[in-house]
Parts: C-alpha cells; sequence; structure tokens
C-alpha cells in the first residue's frame, strides 16, 4: 500500500461504509445463493464400515472422495464432516484458483530450486485437471481462467515481480513485466507502480459453488457423506481403523484425513499447523460507472506484493471482494465463532480499500467474515501417514488451497495405495515442515514475527536479523 499517493479516507466514509454489513460469508449467505445452498446431509448413526474413509468435507476431503470414486467406482467410500461441507476454509475464500502447489512460484524456488520445474509442471496439469473436473460434472462455479495480475505499489516489489517473471519464463511460462501505465490500463488505481502477470496460472472460481458441486458430484457416484459428524476418537482395529463420533463409528480400511486448521484426535498435526484467521469484506454490486472508473475488463483476480498483502477479485455479479492484510493468531490456537468478526480489521480493509480506489467513494460494503487457515512454517501443503500407513493426511496450505488441496488429495490416495507416481516422487511430499514450538514460545515467535514482517514493509522490504534467521532455518508466518 502506497498512501503517498492516494488520500486517506475519512472516518466516516469508512463508517458509512460499513453500515450495515452482513457478518457471513458472501460466498455461503443463503439470502444471496438461495437454493444452491444444499440441505445438511444426515448425521452417522450406529455402526458402518468402508473401503475408505474421508475426514473433513473441505476441498481436500471433497476431492478424495470423488477421486477416489473415479479410480474405483466400485470402491466404498464414506465421508465424515464436523458441520456442513466447505462450512471452514472452503467456503470462505477468495476464489482464487491457482496453479501454484508451492504457495507461489518464489516460495518453491527458494525451498525446492532443484524441483521447481517438476513443480510448476504439476501445478499447472493439476489446474487443468480442476477445469476438466468442472465441466465433466457440470459443477456451476463460476469457472474463469483469467489468470492473476500481481500488482506492486513500492519499488522494491517490483524488483521481486522481475526475479519472479526471470525465473518463470526460463522454466517456459509466458510472464510479463508491467508498467504502471500497462497495469493502470487493466486496472486503474493511483497506488500502482507497475505489476506482473502470467495468463492462464490461476482462475476465479465461487468457492461455495465449488464445494457444492464436488458434494453433489460425489453422491452421485455414491460417495455417503454424513455431515455434523465430527471425528472425537481414532483407533486401530483388525483390517483398519475405527472412527468413532458422537453418535456411530466407522471402521474403513483406509483413512485420509484433511481437517485444515482442526487437527481433531490426529495429534501429531498439532505441531505442524497453527490456525489463523484471515478477513474479507465485498461490497455491494458496482454501477456500470463506478466499474468503468476502474477499468477490470479482463475480471482478472489482483494481489499486491507487499509481504502483508491483499487480494481482490471481482463477483459474478461485480462486488468487489477485499481481502487479506491481517493476520491474527490466538494464544494457544484458539478457534472461535466470536473470531470470526473482527471490526478494527475490517476498518483497516476498508481505508486500504479507499486508498487504493478513490474513485470508488460512497461505496458500501454489503457482507464482512473471516475464517481460520491452517498455515505451516513452509506456508505450502504438507504430506503424511500414521497407523502404519492405514492413514494418509494433507494439511498446511496458507490460503493457497483452492488449487492445490486437489493435488493433496490425489497424493494422500497415492500415499495410501502405496503407489510411486509424480505425486509422491518430490521432495515437497517426502519432507515435513519444521514445526511450530509449544506455548507459550509460539505464540511469542508468532507475535514477533508479525511485528518484523510489517517493518519490512515499512523499510523497502529489507528483512531484519529475525527474519534471516527465520529463513535461513526454512521458517515463516504468512497468509
Amino acid at each position: 500500500m502506497s498512501p503517498n499517493t492516494s488520500p486517506t479516507p475519512s472516518a466516516s466514509m469508512i463508517d458509512a461504509s460499513l453500515a450495515g454489513t452482513r457478518p457471513v460469508p458472501f460466498w455461503l449467505d443463503p439470502g444471496v445463493h438461495g437454493a444452491a445452498v444444499p440441505e445438511p446431509a444426515d448425521p452417522l448413526r450406529g455402526e458402518a464400515a468402508a473401503d475408505l474413509a474421508v475426514v473433513g468435507g473441505g476441498y481436500s476431503g471433497l476431492w478424495a472422495a470423488l477421486c477416489a470414486k473415479e479410480r474405483d467406482p466400485d470402491r466404498d467410500v464414506v465421508l465424515l464432516e464436523a458441520r456442513t461441507a466447505g462450512w471452514a476454509a472452503s467456503g470462505r475464500n477468495g476464489g482464487f484458483c491457482a496453479a501454484s502447489i508451492t504457495h507461489g512460484h518464489l516460495n518453491g524456488l527458494e525451498r525446492w530450486p532443484e524441483e521447481i520445474a517438476e513443480l510448476e509442471r504439476l501445478g499447472r496439469a493439476n489446474l487443468d485437471g480442476i477445469a476438466e473436473a468442472v465441466e465433466r460434472h457440470g459443477i456451476d462455479c463460476e469457472f474463469e481462467r483469467t489468470g492473476e495480475l500481481l500488482v506492486a505499489t513500492e519499488e522494491w516489489q517490483m524488483e521481486s515481480l522481475a526475479e519472479q517473471a526471470e525465473s518463470l519464463n526460463l522454466l517456459g511460462h509466458d510472464a510479463v513485466l508491467l508498467s504502471a501505465g500497462e497495469v493502470r490500463a487493466e486496472v486503474d488505481s493511483p497506488t500502482y507502480i507497475g505489476g506482473m502477470t502470467e495468463p492462464g496460472a490461476c482462475a476465479m472460481l465461487h468457492p461455495g459453488r465449488l464445494a457444492w458441486g464436488l458434494r453433489a458430484a460425489c453422491l452421485r457416484l455414491g460417495v455417503r457423506i454424513h455431515e455434523h459428524s465430527p471425528v472425537r476418537r481414532i483407533g486401530a482395529v483388525r483390517g483398519g481403523l475405527r472412527l468413532e463420533t458422537d453418535r456411530g463409528a466407522v471402521t474403513a480400511r483406509r483413512t485420509a484425513w484433511a481437517t485444515g486448521a482442526f487437527p481433531g484426535p490426529l495429534r501429531r498435526l498439532r505441531h505442524y499447523v497453527a490456525p489463523v484467521y484471515d478477513y474479507a469484506l465485498t461490497t455491494e454490486p458496482l454501477t456500470a460507472e463506478q466499474k468503468a472508473s476502474i477499468g477490470w475488463k479482463g475480471r482478472q483476480g489482483v494481489g499486491d506484493s507487499a509481504n502483508f498483502f491483499h487480494y481482490y477479485r471481482l463477483t459474478a455479479d461485480d462486488r468487489i471482494l477485499w481481502g487479506g492484510y491481517d493476520v491474527v493468531y490466538h494464544y494457544g490456537g484458539k478457534v472461535r465463532p466470536e473470531h470470526d468478526q473482527r471490526p478494527e480489521t475490517f476498518r483497516t480493509l476498508a481505508e486500504h480499500f479507499f486508498t487504493t480506489f478513490p474513485q470508488l467513494e460512497g461505496v458500501r460494503f454489503s457482507h464482512s467474515w473471516g475464517g481460520v487457515i491452517d498455515t505451516c512454517s513452509r506456508f505450502c501443503g504438507f504430506f503424511g501417514q500414521a497407523y502404519g500407513g492405514r492413514l494418509a493426511y494433507t494439511a498446511g496450505y496458507t490460503g493457497l488451497g483452492v488449487g492445490a488441496t486437489r493435488f493433496g488429495a490425489l497424493t494422500m490416495l497415492d500415499l495410501l495405495e502405496g503407489a510411486d507416481t509424480e505425486r509422491t516422487r518430490p521432495a515437497m511430499v517426502k519432507e515435513k515442515p519444521v514445526p511450530f514450538p509449544p506455548e507459550p514460545l509460539r505464540y511469542a515467535g508468532i507475535e514477533l514475527t508479525k511485528r518484523a514482517t510489517h517493518a519490512a514493509d515499512r523499510n523497502g522490504g529489507r528483512r531484519n536479523l529475525w527474519l534471516r534467521t527465520l529463513d535461513r532455518f526454512g521458517m515463516g508466518f504468512d497468509s
């Protein structure tokens, strides 16, 4: 954010813009999406058995269940979800379905330079697979392969974008650096000094409708889905694992664990995952005049290039979703419904919105919400097995899991089958992130890292000794 190039919005303007917002995720609001919101499936009651149990009804679990049935239509698959499908991070994100499976190219390049070409190839093949599956299953999720526009508001950010573009182009991709004028011809903000785009490497979609569409496809293929069925206990039994819920239990030969920021009884995940809160706003639909004032004819997703960044995009009815920047971790990793609303963060987001788009003065926000992200120290998804290989898990997508979770789901299935595939061979899949320390060191470390990162954004991207030390050990904190 470059405040010197745009007037600071007044407190009264911000108050007016936020007055009357609905405190629910726009994507999941029945008042907007009506009949598209499915009725919950019945909870699990009594004893059941399955070839494969999938725990978690977000993208990771839904893709795992769907792909398992596509691989073997005779496989008996049951999916258990603690609330309703898509209720958590899968229904609260910005709808950026990126090709990257490494939380951006530079993060992957830094961690796995020898494998980055293969990881980029796998990521693009995965995005192609999502596009094909959406079409094949008739999932109406407003899928638009528009690409993403990465914008710079400070000179140091342009240096990073230039490094990224050069590396991508050396791998044969089509990354294009843009001048301030070229960026503003795409999306007009006085804060932009340049940018980068990589056409085709990202799609925009409706997160809720993707989850509901995957759920419907699973049901059509014979997956048994039980919602409001949190798994409380895991136990090894003859022939597999027994997963106990409040009202029943499933005994399954294999289990795919896909619970994101909610490790539940799989305790080993608690060392690697920190639940952090991310927040977003959506505006009311723009008028034709308001939209014309900012351009945006390409409907790309947009992200700025600060460490504490914003992501924003147009919805199908021309609202602007505006999210990111703030990252909130509560001591002990507490996840509570009251944390979904944070007025001080919404005021900050609104101020940054009108700084970026002063021509939209008078626009009001319709929805405000937050939700937890399963972050890990390397920022991208990680994988593992437990109970002698009878359970496989994935987590840690750190906010960029709309696309990468399908890769993760397929990788879990490969691991459960003991298969040697292009997905199971990379070091990214074989290695674990550095674990977070226990409390109170975890909370103190996260807060110190946030402060240092804010300081880096204020000081031309220069990272202090603390951040450089974390870099050396492969640790970090992001949203």
